[in-house]
C-alpha cells in the first residue's frame, strides 16, 4: 500500500505477484480525498534489456598499439582489453595524450566527460566504436 500524507492519496495493490510467463493484469484501486475511483487495471511493463557489445578485436588491438606508443612501452608489453591505464603507469597527463592519440587515429572527438570515464583499453575501444557509429 502506498500513500501520500496531506493529499489523501492512496493506492492499494490487489494483486501481489507477477508471473512473466502469463499475461496477468495488475489491479489497483485509487482513492483521492475520500472519493473512490473504479479499479485501475494496469498491464505489466515489457521487460527492458540492454545489449552490451564489446568492441571489435581490431579496434582493441589498435587501441593497444596507441597506448603502447603513448606510454613508450616495449612492443612485447602485455596490453589487452582489461589493461588499466593506471596499472600501465599512465598518469592523468598520459591519459589525455592517449585520448588525443585515439582521436587522431580514429578521426573522432571525445568529449571531456566521456574521456574521464575511460579507465581501460576496453573502455576506450567501446567508446570509439560508439562514437564512430554515431557519426554515421
Amino acid at each position: 500500500m502506498a500513500s501520500a500524507t496531506g493529499s489523501s492519496f492512496a493506492i492499494s495493490s490487489l494483486s501481489s505477484s507477477f508471473n512473466p510467463n502469463k499475461a496477468y493484469l495488475k489491479t489497483s484501486s485509487l482513492s483521492i480525498k475520500g472519493i473512490s475511483f473504479p479499479s485501475l487495471r494496469l498491464k505489466p511493463a515489457a521487460r527492458r534489456f540492454s545489449i552490451s557489445c564489446a568492441a571489435k578485436p581490431e579496434t582493441v588491438d589498435k587501441v593497444c598499439e596507441i597506448v603502447k606508443k603513448q606510454l613508450a612501452l616495449p612492443s612485447d608489453s602485455a596490453v589487452n582489453g582489461e589493461s588499466k591505464f593506471i596499472a600501465l603507469g599512465a598518469d592523468s597527463l598520459d591519459t589525455v595524450e592517449i585520448v588525443m592519440g585515439l582521436e587522431e587515429a580514429f578521426g573522432i572527438t571525445v568529449e571531456e566527460e566521456n574521456a574521464q570515464t575511460i579507465a581501460t583499453v576496453q573502455d576506450a575501444a567501446d567508446l570509439i566504436e560508439d562514437l564512430i557509429a554515431k557519426k554515421c
